[in-house]
């Protein structure tokens, strides 16, 4: 087996098996810890293309576990300005480099485990049209860019305290639909190629385990513990892609 293949698997089978854990029982938040962690052995660009369409087939598990119990008039207010967001990473696609991409990726890594931390201490608001509006495009911007649309959309979603099942199922349709529309982008700039579509197929398997382990674990470990770990894991890697956008 080709070196580069062994520190693929390595690598990229642990996290498209976290990220299942997490979509299966576990809320589903952990994403934005894919293309941080497997800038490890690739760069941040390949990383987003190959994670894509495993990120697509675990939307239709977590869209079935979930049908109709979203939020649907907020919904409607997140989804189009998310597509904007998807339009303007396309846009911008040309003037991103490794560099930049690794800073932003890092920084929005840090932003998701502070806002974790914080969460517990946000009040109950209302959310106007023009907040959800701007949080869905920023949403869909960092989703284009690096599947990291998790932290942004906390900073509207979680200080409406809706119920926890309505907050899941609605957070779960909304990247569902951000990440098959990615796909159109995705495949005229030319990222969703064989090499990469091939080694995206490899990973699908690991992908449905880690949605069956999610399950099962779901009632037997606690949800605490998963995420302090990962937390800790994204937090690391955050400050490592930090420190090597700067240092370049």
């Amino acid at each position: 087996m080709d070196i580069s293949y062994l520190h693929f698997f390595l690598v990229a089978i642990p996290v498209v098996l976290l990220i299942g854990i997490s979509k299966g029982g576990f809320g589903g938040g952990l994403g934005v810890m894919g293309v941080p962690a497997m800038t490890l052995i690739m760069g941040p660009v390949e990383a987003a293309a190959i994670l894509l369409p495993v990120l697509c087939f675990m939307d239709i598990f977590g869209v079935q576990k979930f049908w109709r119990k979203w939020n649907m008039q907020v919904a409607r207010l997140l989804i189009p300005a998310a597509i904007v967001g998807i339009v303007l990473g396309t846009l911008t696609f040309a003037y991103m480099n490794e560099q930049v991409l690794k800073l932003i990726l890092g920084l929005l890594s840090l932003a998701f485990v502070a806002n974790s931390l914080l969460k517990r201490h946000q009040a109950a608001s209302a959310g106007s049209p023009l907040a959800g509006g701007f949080w869905g495009a920023v949403t869909g911007y960092t989703s284009f860019v690096a599947h990291a649309g998790g932290p942004p959309i906390n900073v509207y979603l979680l200080p409406l305290r809706l119920p926890k099942t309505e907050y899941l199922a609605t957070t779960i349709l909304l990247f569902a639909v951000i990440n098959y529309v990615k796909l159109i982008p995705y495949y005229f700039l030319g990222q969703l190629h064989g090499t990469r579509l091939f080694e995206s197929l490899i990973l699908l398997p690991f992908a449905y385990i880690g949605i069956i382990l999610g399950i099962f674990l779901h009632s037997r470990v606690s949800d605490k513990l998963f995420y302090q770990l990962c937390y800790g894991f994204l937090a690391v890697i955050g400050t490592k892609l930090i420190y090597d956008g700067l240092a370049s």
